[in-house]
């Protein structure tokens, strides 16, 4: 049902589409705060994982 859903004039579709909505001027700021939140969420997950590692995650509280 969906072969071939996205070929390369389908991104190119999308592409134009979200430069309309946005406008030029903003989407360098969306990517930036985009590529912050990632990283944040990556060493978030990180940490997370090194605290389960060590076996020094937060007792729970009932």
């Amino acid at each position: 049902m969906f072969r071939n859903a996205l070929e390369p004039w389908h991104l190119l579709i999308l592409g134009l589409v979200i430069i309309l909505l946005f406008g030029s001027k903003k989407l360098p700021d969306t990517a930036r705060s985009l590529g912050r939140s990632l990283r944040i969420l990556k060493s978030e997950t990180k940490a997370l994982k090194d605290d389960e590692e060590r076996g020094t995650t937060a007792p729970t509280q009932t």
